[in-house]
């Protein structure tokens, strides 16, 4: 069982990928963060964000989750929209 709570059937391939990546991500605080607000959120991104959440998704999972917990600052060159929303949506959770 992946723990997720949506199907992928309504979604396009690039998005599907997104959605089983992030609750396959190797360690299972990473899926629960990841796979979460994956499920929650991903009918609502634009092109943009789909490419934001590509592009955290090649972060390797220590340091994305140093990131999203707020251990470590974040390096402008990955900070997002999306990130931000990440981080804001497990405070708030």
């Amino acid at each position: 069982m992946t723990g997720t709570t949506r199907s992928s059937a309504d979604l396009e391939p690039r998005r599907k990928r997104l959605l089983y990546h992030a609750w396959h991500r190797g360690t299972r605080e990473m899926d629960l963060l990841l796979g979460r607000f994956t499920d929650a959120t991903i009918t609502t991104w634009t092109d943009a964000e789909v490419e934001q959440m590509e592009a955290l998704m090649r972060v390797p999972d220590t340091e994305l989750y140093r990131w999203i917990t707020e251990q470590d600052e974040v390096p402008p060159n990955h900070r997002s929209p999306v990130l931000d929303r990440v981080i804001a949506f497990h405070k708030g959770a």
